[in-house]
């Protein structure tokens, strides 16, 4: 492919794609960022420096911005990472999951199915829109069982009915419009880059500060994580071999509860900084990081379990994730250890790690 168009690259996974393509294809990318608080330049600095990268501030919800760069970057793909999408901002406001993750996907749709129809047969053969969506469009599961292809979608959050209502736009214009359109879902996505909203990477800057580490409810909730270099390389196949009018769930087959993932935090800072060494932990005479653990009260309609069967991406694809979930932890804190000063640029003036996703009314 000589050119693809990357929404939302520069944001979390987005972020980690764009380095991801530029060191395994020699596509041209244009980067497609809104820019909201957690899409941040800073997220790809030093990839702007690449002569085969182009970035655009735009909306993808703008018709007309979005027509615009079709005609002029003439794109043989498109990867839709763009979503607003954390839950617990989902439940304090909605609407610009809405205005995002529905409308924008309609509207980026609606632009490559015209696009598409000017192209030779050889350049609708070739164009892929591959959409980025979400292990909780399916809803919870209980102790048992896992989230394949054809389980029915139960979302339980307006985040979640958001990317599943995107989901079913982007089916219906393969069946509907023949565009040669893919799905993936994946699992909890952790690695470098993410914004210190989510709990990997909040949890490990409040210990460093030594301030409360919440976990709602009782901590059992079970996500399946996925380190972020394992689903870019298999956005990469679903890119390159996947079929149109397919999805493939990638899921990294980390099944592991809240307080587990905390717990585990806690270790590794200790490894980097000892609490006893830690003046922000010598104030509260707390000699272990685990002494900060907060139970809080749990997000509304929080989902118990998520766990993904990805056989068929392995089977169809050949895709096997290349890290265990302890290495690849391991380096994630390491790198949000190694880079405060990045987790400083981009929380500045937009988040101070406070409690959301309380609303219900």
């Amino acid at each position: 492919m000589q050119s693809i168009i990357i929404t939302g690259g520069a944001g979390f996974i987005g972020a980690n794609f764009v380095r991801h393509s530029l060191a395994r294809t020699e596509a041209r990318l244009v980067i497609i960022d809104k820019l909201t608080y957690a899409g941040n330049l800073a997220n790809i600095e030093e990839t702007l420096k690449h002569p085969r990268v182009h970035f655009i501030k735009a909306d993808i919800a703008d018709r007309e911005a979005i027509s615009s760069i079709f005609s002029e970057h003439r794109p043989d793909a498109l990867v839709n990472f763009a979503a607003e999408s954390h839950v617990d901002r989902s439940i304090d406001d909605p609407s610009p999951f809405i205005q995002t993750n529905i409308l924008g996907t309609y509207v980026l749709l609606e632009v490559a199915r015209k696009y598409l129809a000017a192209l030779s047969e050889e350049g609708k053969r070739a164009f892929r829109f591959l959409h980025i969506s979400t292990d909780e469009v399916y809803g919870t599961l209980g102790d048992t069982g896992l989230f394949c292809e054809t389980t029915a979608y139960a979302p339980n959050s307006p985040y979640a009915a958001s990317k599943a209502s995107a989901d079913h736009i982007v089916r219906a214009y393969h069946e509907t419009f023949g565009l040669p359109a893919i799905i993936t879902n994946c699992s909890n996505n952790y690695g470098p880059y993410q914004f210190p909203e989510k709990l990997i990477p909040l949890m490990m800057l409040n210990a460093l500060e030594g301030k409360p580490l919440p976990i709602y409810g009782n901590g059992g909730n079970v996500r399946d994580w996925l380190y972020v270099e394992d689903h870019c390389a298999g956005i990469i196949l679903a890119l390159r071999n996947g079929k149109p009018g397919e999805k493939y769930n990638i899921g990294g087959g980390n099944e592991r509860t809240n307080l587990q993932i905390v717990d585990r935090v806690c270790e590794e800072v200790e490894m980097l900084l000892p609490a006893a060494d830690n003046p922000l932990m010598k104030q509260q005479d707390k000699k272990s990081y685990c002494e900060l653990k907060s139970f809080v009260p749990d997000r509304p309609g929080h989902d118990r379990r998520y766990a993904i069967d990805a056989k068929k991406i392995r089977a169809e694809l050949g895709w096997t994730p290349v890290y265990e979930f302890e290495a690849g932890l391991v380096k994630t804190i390491r790198w949000y250890f190694d880079n405060r000063a990045w987790c400083q640029t981009v929380l500045a003036g937009k988040y101070q790690r406070e409690r959301l996703g309380l609303r219900v009314s």
